[in-house]
């Protein structure tokens, strides 16, 4: 059943797929003829790329918010925060704002918008067909790889994309769903709009092995124009000259057509320029700074489009620099290369993946759709290298990619996966208490304060006549409303299709939606119903959550230094007392700053003997039994020995939360200790982020720049703390 519903959205995405690559198409033939017509070829789009924009903000403005822009981003955002729900008139809209934006002259690609259409047509098809969560994800990922599997008729760089870029993991049980949906796709927009509107390329080989330098080369040069293009669209979404009213599409359109009036080539999608670049056998007919003008024409062509508030893509942008730069470093060097003959196609295709990387951060998905578009492997090493690279230099001149910066703007900064905390161990249903405080829908907002104040709350759901979900209704919907009333009902105050989270959902995601949505408590449904209730995630189930997690991760690296203490040599048994009064009495052995080389093995209370695990409290007078290195033991005596910090008081504390501090370079954090930095009074370090690397810190750990400290505190017991690294 689920299968066949992922081959019915690869179909629907597919014909959706040709209609858009017929809409942009149609209306480019029109504006073309009417140019020819009024004997006005280049000048006919002074009118008509600012129109286009414009009717695509007003159709974004007054119909569906979601249409404007990327795609990708918006699809992304989806999967983050909304639990994979995008508007099913998200789909149409999409892809009228798309054809009037591209196809009446704007420089833009329509594979990021079609991947929204995608991912809104699984979204649609798995709400209406009552599917839970975890399927609705997979069938919004399995549309977004449709869309790529549909414009590039590359159904493996499809799925890549979705796995890569829009669930941002390669979990298998989304993949069979992906896989069926980009294959009945690209069948069905191939067998529609035929292999004309489609990209080829012959297939390549490395002519020596030296080339593998250039290419290397050609890496770099794509990790700048990434970079150059990345910088250009942050300036055009965050020109503060001009408000996102009606007057940013037309100037922004004007242009874009100034520029497409001295480089023609700059507009459109330019994918015939694209592949009349990947085809090129010679570099006899091109000149390399000519090349280089109508990269940089699209560059700045395509940033003011995607600026516009219209609707467009960077994918194809991004493979049409990276194949131009490509055509103009051959003719650049090879008259200085006497190794072998270069083919400018080669580096075209080379180029072209490693910009994409460069500028997306897929850099799988790029050297997947090269290998379906040339249908060869022969540049497997080049491209290899080339994209690797392109990646790896880009991740230092720019953090964001162009898809993750539109995700910053809407609030929403996704965690990579090697970055995901130790909340990501943690499900809600680990987490949320079964008791539910609920109002109906005609309770009166009076009713509803009685009930939240009752019960010392901010927010309670709102059940139908049924009992099932209807909406959330909080403090700040009833001040908007006017206040406590009896003439107001909650149905009437209440935020409808609230965000929500089922029990197997990862608190680590739950506290995404929460902070991009800036809420306070989100709904748990039932897993195979979105509408039943099971529980509240308010923010003290994160505290929760993070106790349990922090519970595990140390009862994990006791039992690895337990296995690591048996093959250890010179270590030892010991017996060692928690003195009264000592930082341990009354702590819980995970809060304990216990050295490396030392298990706790035993404590001895009285006549009572304990297996010790993370949520252990100590008590003064219990005696440890110990297996340490040799030395270890003593520290572990001394820490023990030492007077009360009160370090961790402020969990008790009402208004303390987690945040994250950066150490910045020459910070006199930098390069010292824990134990040597002035931390305030209620402000504890839970773990500290160092690249890839988590680490649970404790007095010995070694803090530099860069490291990211995850401390729960209060908001002003925070801003101390900043003051200080920063001072």
């Amino acid at each position: 059943m689920f299968l066949s519903l992922a081959v019915a959205v690869g179909v629907i995405v597919g014909v959706a797929a040709a209609a858009l690559i017929g809409a942009v198409q149609g209306l480019s033939d029109l504006v073309s003829w009417v140019g020819e017509r009024l004997d006005i070829p280049k000048a006919i789009f002074f009118a008509t790329i600012p129109l286009g924009f414009f009717t695509a903000w007003w159709i974004a403005r007054r119909f569906a918010p979601e249409v404007a822009g990327d795609g990708v981003p918006e699809a992304t955002a989806a999967l983050a925060v909304r639990s994979g729900y995008i508007p099913t008139r998200a789909a149409p809209l999409k892809i009228l704002a798309t054809a009037l934006t591209i196809g009446m002259g704007g420089s833009a690609g329509r594979e990021g918008p079609i991947v929204q259409v995608g991912s809104s047509i699984g979204s649609s098809i798995a709400r209406h067909t009552g599917l839970g969560e975890d399927r609705v994800r997979s069938l919004v990922a399995a549309g977004a790889g449709a869309a790529i599997g549909a414009s590039f008729n590359a159904p493996i760089a499809g799925m890549l994309f979705a796995m890569e870029v829009i669930l941002g993991n390669f979990a298998v049980r989304h993949l069979s769903a992906v896989v069926v949906s980009s294959v009945a796709a690209a069948v069905t927009t191939r067998s529609i709009v035929g292999e004309d509107l489609i990209l080829r390329a012959f297939p390549y080989r490395v002519g020596d092995v030296r080339e593998l330098a250039l290419y290397a080369l050609l890496g770099v040069i794509a990790a700048l124009v990434g970079w150059l293009f990345l910088r250009l669209v942050e300036a055009s979404e965050a020109l503060t000259a001009l408000r996102r009213g009606w007057t940013r599409p037309l100037l922004f359109g004007l242009a874009v057509a100034a520029v497409g009036f001295l480089e023609p080539d700059a507009l459109g999608t330019g994918q015939d320029v694209v592949r009349g670049m990947l085809n090129l056998l010679s570099s006899e007919s091109v000149v390399w700074y000519v090349l280089l003008a109508i990269a940089g024409a699209k560059v700045v062509s395509t940033a003011l489009t995607l600026g516009s508030g219209g609707s467009g893509g960077a994918f194809m942008p991004s493979l049409f620099m990276g194949a131009i730069i490509g055509v103009a470093f051959v003719d650049l060097i090879q008259p200085v290369w006497h190794v072998s003959n270069l083919q400018p196609g080669s580096f075209a295709v080379v180029g072209m993946a490693a910009t994409f990387a460069a500028v997306a951060r897929a850099p799988l998905t790029a050297m997947l759709i090269v290998f379906e578009i040339t249908q060869d492997y022969g540049l497997v090493l080049p491209l290899m290298l080339a994209a690797s690279l392109a990646t790896f230099l880009a991740d230092r001149f720019h953090r964001e990619s162009v898809y993750t910066m539109a995700l910053t703007r809407m609030g929403v900064r996704l965690t990579r996966r090697s970055e995901v905390d130790l909340l990501d161990t943690i499900t809600v249903a680990e987490v949320v208490r079964s008791e539910i405080v609920s109002t109906r829908v005609e309770d009166t907002l009076t009713e509803v304060q009685r009930i939240m104040d009752g019960n010392r709350l901010h927010g309670l759901p709102v059940l139908d006549s049924k009992g099932r979900l209807a909406g959330v209704i909080t403090i700040s919907d009833i001040v908007r409303n006017g206040g406590p009333s009896d003439e107001v009902t909650a149905a009437e105050a209440m935020t409808v299709k609230p965000v929500t989270v089922t029990p197997s959902t990862p608190v680590s995601q739950v506290l995404e939606r929460m902070a991009a949505l800036g809420i306070g408590r989100v709904p748990v449904v039932g897993e195979d119903d979105p509408h039943r209730l099971v529980a509240m995630f308010r923010r003290e189930d994160a505290v929760r959550a993070y106790h349990a997690a922090l519970e595990q991760e140390v009862e994990h690296d006791l039992g690895r230094s337990r296995l690591q203490a048996r093959v250890d040599p010179g270590v030892a048994f010991h017996e060692i007392d928690v003195p009264t009064g000592s930082v341990a009495d009354g702590r819980l052995l995970k809060e304990i700053p216990i050295p490396g080389g030392v298990t706790v093995v035993s404590i001895r209370r009285g006549l009572q003997v304990l297996v010790p695990g993370g949520n252990t409290r100590l008590s003064g007078g219990d005696r440890l039994t110990v297996f340490a290195q040799p030395g270890a033991n003593l520290q572990l005596f001394e820490r023990l020995h030492a007077g009360d910090t009160a370090e961790l008081e402020v969990l008790a504390e009402e208004g303390a939360r987690f945040h994250d501090i950066e150490v910045p370079a020459g910070s006199i954090a930098d390069g010292k200790p824990i134990r040597e930095v002035a931390i305030p009074s209620g402000c504890t370090i839970v773990s500290v982020r160092r690249g890839e690397e988590i680490v649970v810190p404790d007095g010995n750990t070694m803090l530099a720049a860069g490291d990211v400290l995850t401390v729960f505190s209060r908001p002003a017991e925070r801003r101390v703390f900043v003051e200080r690294l920063n001072a």
